[in-house]
């Protein structure tokens, strides 16, 4: 038996759903910005205690809407240096300056501290990303820090549907929190993103942005320079059908990682990135830390080759200042950041993952650290 790096999981009953949607939408015509998008922002609001939601074509844009509707440009824009690229991208393509900061090893996210110690005058907004689903316990301490500086704290949450702080839903610390809904989500609409706030100003601005910075929908009278950023009734559909599993998924998930927190605290050397007291993760990624000097490439093949496990895909192998795209970049040195996207691997964790599945990742992790790291 394999075991895949990712599976989406659609059954019958949401396929069957989605079909039924599409049919609906083929027949009225209503193809963009129609009632299943109200449906899935109503929807996606209501499931992490957000006043206002705004769908929109993916969560880069998300973000970018935001940082845009914050007027970003120009100045500087703190983002972990742990995080994908399209974190640092939003805030370019918004005309903002990426100001890359350190991490906690802990949590893998932004805190006060590494924060503090690259704010400026200059500084429109700070952008906490929450790795793999984990809300950082000191998400209250950061937000403390930017209210009192006067700095709009956003969410990239791109990996956190479901999770949650101390009860409080991803999404919710900060002026608005940017989600994707990419295939290999939690959820996934396809291709999608959402932007959820209290703002009603923020939420109007989104809505003006996503469409190509109309006043209104039914005019070409332009007051953003907004793009094409709509979500289509066919991927609303298809996330509105998906996010109705989504406790059921999270629960799934969080039975997979605590076997494998279990297993992998009694393997010397090999570090996992615990769940915090008040912290609920989705687990949308499974971190680990390989002991220093194992090489990743040849422990991952390993499990694949000879246990038929594939580990997905790192968060991230490269910090951003080591990222071609971001050269001007490079001379920083970020040692957190840099050792632990040196040596982290994430275990598969699948929305309907069997007991099965789980014994063979663990078996093959065991087996391969234990030949690796002796």
């Amino acid at each position: 038996m394999a075991v895949p790096a990712a599976r989406i999981v659609f059954d019958d009953a949401d396929r069957a759903a989605v079909a039924e949607a599409v049919t609906e939408m083929l027949g009225t015509g209503a193809l963009t910005l129609g009632p299943w998008t109200q449906r899935f922002e109503q929807s996606f609001a209501t499931e992490h205690g957000a006043s206002h939601a705004v769908a929109v074509a993916s969560g880069t844009a998300a973000l970018e809407i935001v940082l845009r509707t914050l007027d970003v440009r120009g100045r500087d824009v703190v983002v972990p240096a742990v995080t994908f690229y399209a974190t640092a991208g939003a805030v370019l393509h918004a005309g903002g300056r990426p100001v890359l900061a350190d991490v906690d090893p802990d949590t893998l996210a932004l805190s006060a501290e590494t924060v503090g110690a690259v704010l400026t005058p200059d500084t429109a907004a700070v952008v906490l990303v929450h790795i793999g689903g984990l809300i950082s316990p000191g998400v209250d301490a950061l937000a403390a820090l930017c209210e009192a500086r006067g700095i709009p704290l956003v969410e990239d949450a791109a990996h956190a549907h479901g999770s949650s702080f101390q009860g409080r839903p991803a999404g919710t610390f900060g002026v608005a929190g940017a989600f994707s809904f990419y295939p290999t989500k939690v959820v996934t609409s396809g291709e999608g993103g959402m932007i959820l706030t209290e703002s009603p100003e923020l939420r109007d601005e989104a809505r003006i942005h996503r469409d190509q910075g109309k006043g209104s929908f039914g005019t070409n009278h332009h007051v953003r320079e907004g793009a094409s950023w709509r979500l289509s009734e066919a991927n609303a559909a298809v996330g509105t059908v998906h996010l109705r599993r989504l406790k059921e998924f999270v629960e799934t998930r969080r039975r997979v990682a605590g076997r494998y927190d279990a297993a992998l605290t009694a393997l010397d050397g090999l570090t996992p990135v615990l769940e915090p007291p008040g912290s609920r993760s989705n687990y949308y990624k499974y971190v680990a830390l390989l002991p220093s000097g194992v090489d990743r490439a040849e422990f991952k093949r390993l499990c694949a080759e000879e246990h038929g496990v594939r580990l997905s895909g790192e968060v991230y192998d490269l910090p951003l200042h080591h990222q071609p795209v971001l050269a001007a970049h490079r001379d920083l040195r970020l040692p957190v950041a840099e050792d632990v996207c040196a040596r982290q691997v994430c275990l598969p964790v699948l929305s309907d993952m069997t007991e099965d599945e789980t014994d063979q990742v663990i078996g093959a992790v065991t087996a391969v650290h234990r030949r690796l790291a002796g």
